[in-house]
């Protein structure tokens, strides 16, 4: 059977000639020094720093009790016994569990064989408070003596979380907060803390109690982005961040990239022609272009990956995106005096699709550093092929910072 030959998407815009390619993109998204994210993420986690501090004016965070519509916590508590002496869901107490964690200790959130996952890992240290009756249950089943937990947003491998929500019930009324919190910063070995856990109503989801969820993302930029003579960008060049040498935009063989995203190396070289493209971009460009999708309902199905892109086919792509901005901060740096210096991306939505953040990031960088008019992410939603869009940033940059069951309000907004 003939293998699949895939070439770049032709875009017709005026800066078509200036644009990365897929190979040249993610060239240009992994060549950077992630380990400062990463320290920076790992501090983070473990409480040594507040992301918070990074802003000015400085900003605070609002943490909501997840309670949510209904009849409050101590009424439903009190109620919990029916009068017919039967039992069940209301019956049980829910505990609502926020996690930080760093995402290069861990496989990912969901649980998978032979795998180190957060899920794994948390729901292997609430086994000690599963009540009596299921415990026999998983005895007889002859499976490990393990609880349940829910979550707001499962996380990829190597993406971080500073307020991950997540939630556990049991029918025993005997446990305290602090015993489940003592019993999972046990268990995680200092690479996942519990930032709180309270008792919430039974009627709160983690997933579908939530009005909308923030993500960070960081992206380290360089010292000083290489210019040829008369302040013009170097021809088709790619600068690594040692600028050691100077790589011709197409990537070295091994480079294994999504099917959406993988381009045949014979076909692009035979188009491959020596135009100007870029070696910098700015972050304010950046920030307009991501301005332009907040306050509307829009489909990011070319944004997102591993999901089938038919409009007729898998779940709503529709997503509402509250705040989306760009800036440049520093990260504290022993290297250096003044911090590192790199670019944050706040995105806030009601939802996000797989991926999305991280191509949207990704893509925003690839179309400020051509010059793409403002209005080019909202032009390439109307793409009919991912491929028009760039493949997915690093996941070592992004974070998944909080998540709200209140209405979004824009004054606790980082970036304004």
């Amino acid at each position: 059977m003939a293998s699949r030959v895939y070439v770049h998407y032709h875009h017709a815009d005026a800066c078509s000639k200036a644009r990365w390619n897929a190979r040249e993109t993610f060239r240009f998204m992994y060549d950077r020094p992630w380990q400062h994210v990463l320290d920076f993420y790992s501090n983070a986690v473990e409480g040594k720093l507040s992301v918070l501090d990074l802003f000015q004016p400085k900003k605070y965070l609002v943490h909501d009790d997840g309670i949510t519509e209904g009849m409050p916590l101590e009424t439903e508590l009190e109620t919990s016994t029916r009068k017919d002496g039967r039992s069940g869901r209301w019956e049980r107490v829910n505990f609502k569990i926020v996690l930080s964690y760093s995402g290069t200790s861990f496989d990912g959130w969901q649980k998978q064989p032979d795998l180190h996952t957060v899920q794994g890992v948390v729901e292997k240290s609430l086994g000690g408070f599963v009540d009596e009756k299921k415990a026999q249950l998983l005895k007889k089943k002859c499976k490990p003596l393990e609880g349940r937990v829910l979550v707001a947003g499962r996380t990829d491998k190597g993406v971080s979380a500073l307020n991950q929500v997540c939630s556990f019930y049991t029918w025993r009324k005997d446990i305290e907060p602090t015993e489940i919190e003592d019993a999972i910063n046990k268990d995680s070995s200092g690479k996942l803390r519990v930032v709180s856990i309270s008792k919430v109503s039974r009627s709160f989801h983690p997933n579908f109690s939530a009005k909308w969820r923030r993500y960070l993302y960081i992206f380290p930029l360089g010292d000083t982005e290489p210019l040829s003579e008369g302040g013009k960008n170097h021809e088709n060049f790619i600068f690594d961040e040692n600028r050691e040498k100077q790589r011709n935009g197409l990537l070295s063989e091994g480079v294994i990239l999504s099917e959406d995203d993988e381009l045949e190396v014979e076909e692009t070289r035979k188009s491959f022609q020596v135009v100007a493209k870029p070696s910098e971009f700015s972050v304010s460009k950046v920030d307009q272009l991501l301005q332009q999708l907040q306050g509307k309902v829009l489909s990011y199905k070319m944004f997102a990956r591993d999901t089938k892109a038919a409009r007729n086919e898998g779940p709503p792509t529709e997503c509402f995106m509250y705040h989306a901005r760009a800036a440049e901060i520093r990260l504290s740096c022993s290297d250096y005096v003044e911090g590192r210096r790199v670019m944050c991306v706040e995105l806030v939505a009601n939802r996000f699709l797989r991926k999305m953040v991280r191509v949207l990031v990704a893509t925003s960088i690839r179309e400020a550093a051509a010059g793409a008019d403002n209005d080019a992410l909202l032009k390439l939603l109307e793409a009919s092929c991912r491929r028009a869009t760039a493949p997915p940033a690093p996941s070592e940059g992004l974070c998944l910072f909080d998540v709200g069951y209140t209405d979004f309000d824009p004054q606790i907004s980082l970036i304004s």
